[in-house]
């Protein structure tokens, strides 16, 4: 089953995967909206349209925040939990050292979702870039 593929036996699932990315977006953007983090439910879905369901929860999380509020956080000190360690980082190491580095997940979903044939490109992965039908490299 697709969602179950995975490059070694110890690593995450194209399931696993996407659940973590789409976790760390709301992990990143609550602490900065000065939200309550959603509760994300387990990274074991079962089926596409579970995963697609928890996609687009994320997503409306998102969406809801308020930009004002996060343009506020410059400067501001945000503790999270990563895994069962603490941290309490300054807004902007927060985003760089922490939030960011976790979007691998993100990539990782992708190269899974393209070794298994998947027609994705770039675009797909960050919504800017735009090639002729039929472009390859």
């Amino acid at each position: 089953m697709l969602l179950q593929t995975r490059l070694a036996p110890d690593m995450f699932t194209v399931a696993q995967q996407t659940h973590t990315a789409a976790g760390f977006a709301q992990r990143t953007c609550a602490p900065l909206a000065e939200v309550e983090m959603p509760a994300l439910g387990r990274g074991d879905a079962v089926s596409l349209a579970e995963l697609q369901a928890r996609l687009a929860r994320a997503l409306n999380v998102v969406e809801s925040l308020n930009a004002e509020a996060m343009r506020a956080s410059a400067g501001r000190r945000l503790r999270t939990q990563a895994g069962k360690a603490w941290l309490e980082l300054e807004s902007a190491d927060f985003l760089r050292l922490y939030a960011l580095p976790n979007f691998f997940h993100l990539g990782m979903a992708y190269a899974l979702l393209r070794q298994a044939g998947v027609p994705l490109g770039k675009s797909d992965f960050d919504g800017w870039h735009r090639y002729p039908e039929g472009f390859s490299f």
